[in-house]
């Protein structure tokens, strides 16, 4: 096969579906709507969010399968990955500096985004044949819009997320880790890709409770310490902390390149990548992360979607502004590779940054240990996601054929050459996306107006659930939602 003729196709259908005129600015547009339709949601409520998902971490007594902070965890694992750190390095690295402000926005507004289509996913969900909570766009599309519109929405979602998570979730995590591996530490990549198989295969088994459990103790000590070691390059590189956040926001509507970019690029560029490199690092919108909302124990839509939109304030706003401020601090966005004259690519420009930071060997072992880590955990998350999914069209017997040749794929992930499954990953981002944020806008008004209503009897998010069904009673979908009525398949759905 002519893999170069293949990854030309696949670039033109991703410059039209990420181009200026259909996803980038859907994708902002809803954001923005949504942050003015719900009041500045994710600003005045952000440390409550923090209070409940954090500290509190589970609502008592409550219907779900895995507490709200095991649910916050497990789209973390998911989202926390090689958009991170190759993901930063390829925005700023083509679209220079100010592609980072541009993530920032995407974060900043997906904290709306994230937080409605968590609720929806929530308010939406029921239990399988399985006793699992089972929800997401999958599921909520078709529910709240009534008509075969919906209906068409919401297996258009289950079909190309089935799929991206194969690219997005699989193939390109584990070549990412065989690849840095076998550079840093010469292990083969066929070693790396059995050991990956085994222990993807063992934890998915388990099901949404062994995952949770993974990732409730992994990614909170791998984001700590991957942070810890940014914060000392960026406390050893204090002084240039202030000329690169001016060189962010300049750049920002200048269209300034890194060397091996577009010199004096349009606008367009930066906003493309920064907007692209966002959704790929914080998926608000993708409609993937709401899938593991739906299996929190919550005794309210509002409480799990106002936990789930710190996920997208942890991933981009604070992993991502690291990842990039310590790249234009240490001017590894400038770094050039003598054999070739041109700028180093990105799956090097993060390691090349903690190296240049970092005493010794340590930037470069500590950038290949987040990376396994980071990617490892967004297999686990989108092996849920994809699960799920299959579950919507298929049914519910075939889950576990499915994780273990979801298992068995990230075999052929690591060790396969795959520069085409990175667009192509691309592309089945923004199809899921699309019916998703269609979704969304025609489903605002009810977030918007349940949202009031919660927020004007629990204000601080302190209500106990007596005290939630108390002011809840009487209210419309309420006695509906307490059901938690059966799904599976889609003929199961459809009579349903």
């Amino acid at each position: 096969m002519n893999w170069d003729a293949v990854t030309e196709v696949l670039n033109e259908i991703s410059g039209v579906i990420w181009g200026p005129f259909l996803l980038i600015p859907l994708l902002v547009g809803t954001g923005l709507y949504l942050t003015i339709r719900l009041g500045g949601l994710q600003f005045l409520k952000l440390g409550a969010a923090f209070r409940l998902g954090i500290l509190k971490r589970r609502d008592a007594d409550s219907e779900g399968d895995i507490s709200q902070f095991q649910a916050l965890t497990t789209a973390l694992a998911a989202t926390v990955g090689t958009g991170n750190i190759v993901g930063v390095a390829t925005a700023i690295g083509i679209g220079g500096p100010g592609a980072l402000f541009w993530m920032w926005i995407t974060g900043l507004v997906g904290m709306a985004t994230k937080y409605t289509e968590a609720f929806l996913a929530v308010r939406f969900r029921g239990t399988d044949v399985a006793g699992e909570k089972s929800g997401g766009p999958q599921y909520y599309l078709q529910r709240g819009i009534k008509g075969p519109i919906g209906k068409v929405l919401g297996i258009s979602f289950a079909i190309f997320a089935t799929i991206a998570a194969f690219g997005i979730g699989n193939m390109t995590q584990g070549n990412a880790i065989a690849s840095n591996v076998e550079s840093s530490w010469g292990l083969p990549v066929a070693i790396t890709g059995v050991i990956l198989t085994v222990m993807t295969l063992v934890v998915l088994v388990g099901g949404i409770k062994s995952i949770g459990r993974v990732t409730s103790n992994l990614v909170p000590i791998m984001i700590v310490f991957y942070i810890a070691a940014a914060l000392y390059i960026l406390i050893a590189n204090v002084e240039s902390i202030p000329a690169a956040i001016g060189l962010i926001f300049t750049d920002a509507f200048t269209g300034t390149s890194a060397v091996g970019g577009f010199a004096g690029s349009a606008i367009m560029i930066v906003v493309q990548y920064g907007v692209a490199r966002g959704l790929f690092s914080n998926e608000s919108g993708l409609g993937s992360a709401p899938i593991a909302a739906a299996a929190a124990q919550t005794t309210h839509p509002v409480r799990q979607g106002l936990v789930s939109m710190t996920q997208t304030f942890i991933d981009t706003l604070v992993v991502v502004t690291f990842t990039g401020l310590t790249i234009i601090t240490t001017g590894a966005w400038k770094v050039v590779d003598p054999e070739t004259g041109e700028q180093i690519s990105a799956a090097l420009m993060t390691g090349e940054a903690f190296t240049h930071g970092l005493p010794g060997e340590w930037g470069h072992w500590i950038v290949t240990l987040g990376l396994v880590l980071f990617a490892y955990s967004t297999i686990l998350g989108w092996s849920y996601y994809g699960e799920r999914n299959m579950e919507r069209l298929f049914g519910r017997r075939t889950v576990m054929p499915y994780r273990i040749v979801f298992s068995l794929v990230v075999f052929a992930g690591a060790t396969l050459q795959l520069e085409p499954i990175w667009t192509f990953s691309d592309i089945m981002n923004g199809l899921m996306a699309l019916p998703n944020l269609v979704g969304l806008l025609v489903l605002s008004g009810l977030v918007a107006r349940e949202t009031r209503w919660y927020l004007k009897n629990d204000p601080k998010l302190e209500a106990d659930k007596a005290q939630v069904e108390a002011f809840m009673a009487g209210r419309p979908g309420w006695a509906e939602w307490k059901a938690g009525d059966v799904v599976g398949s889609s003929h199961d759905f459809d009579r349903g």
